[in-house]
């Protein structure tokens, strides 16, 4: 199933991210070569990790009319531009939507959550397909007219590989995990060729294990969370890209807890994957710089 191209997906609009050492005439520089191309900005935001040495960050939307023609020159035009400032840069229409799967295991909360912020257009992807450990969840997923993938681990380097094998063929530009059980390896991390976006619960490591949930109630916290991050080889380790929490209170029991964290799991999940598919994020290392 393809996307249904949503009326604000506009082709005319185009997406400039950028990155780079922070000096003097960046934004002249970009505003300028837009305006000269005739392109009209719509939001435009920036950040500077130091004024004095730091780094620079840039997001921009803007109006060209034809851009699908004129894309060409622009990026022709801007090449020698980001050579001058030594720019890290991404030029792409808001049309231009990426395409994305979904890996999960036997927990449907952030999956089906994705599902359905994606079959009602707040998701702007093609989705390839599911993929799966687990049986449990083909129907629920075939009544989004979605393709259903069970890949079974027991043997984890060949699941792996049967994984890289499906994927290939479609031009992957992102790998959700929605609660996907299982740790991917270093070799797959390396091979897969997208970013991946993780979501957990915020306990980690002061609960880590079976049952964070209970474990979390046993102490009396007051507070649950859940972070959404993109998956490197250090476990839970990687760059964090969004977070939210709950306050709970001695009333609360287990199970309110495990559905209050669950609520925060598909929000922030699908909060991630938006901010991603919409280029609002730039990496700064081990951290990330999100334009909201």
């Amino acid at each position: 199933m393809r996307l249904q191209m949503n009326d604000a997906l506009h082709q005319d609009v185009g997406r400039l991210t950028i990155s780079c050492a922070d000096r003097p005439g960046i934004v002249a520089a970009v505003a300028g070569f837009l305006a000269q191309a005739g392109a009209n900005l719509i939001h435009a935001d920036q950040h500077s990790s130091d004024p004095e040495g730091g780094r620079f960050f840039m997001r921009v939307e803007f109006h060209l009319a034809e851009l699908p023609e004129r894309e060409s020159d622009i990026r022709t035009g801007f090449t020698q531009l980001a050579e001058q400032f030594g720019m890290s840069w991404q030029l792409s229409a808001e049309s231009e939507v990426p395409t994305v799967a979904i890996f999960a295991s036997e927990s449907d909360h952030c999956l089906l959550d994705l599902l359905w912020r994606w079959r009602r257009g707040e998701l702007a992807m093609n989705l390839a397909h599911v993929v799966s450990n687990h049986e449990r969840l083909r129907s629920d997923v075939g009544a989004f007219n979605v393709a259903f993938h069970h890949i079974p681990m027991d043997d984890h380097e060949a699941g792996e590989q049967r994984m890289l094998d499906l994927l290939a063929p479609h031009a992957i530009d992102l790998v959700v995990l929605a609660r996907y059980m299982r740790i991917l390896s270093a070799d797959f991390l390396e091979r897969v060729g997208c970013p991946l976006i993780n979501i957990h619960h915020s306990f980690l490591p002061a609960f880590a294990g079976a049952d964070p949930y209970g474990a979390a109630h046993e102490r009396g916290v007051k507070l649950i969370g859940a972070t959404a991050h993109y998956v490197t080889a250090e476990l839970d380790e990687g760059p964090i890209i969004a977070q939210d929490t709950a306050a709970v209170s001695h009333r609360d029991t287990v199970a309110d807890l495990k559905r209050l964290g669950a609520d925060l799991e598909r929000s922030v999940l699908a909060q991630a994957v938006r901010w991603h598919i919409e280029r609002r994020i730039l990496p700064d290392g081990r951290r990330t710089v999100v334009f909201r």
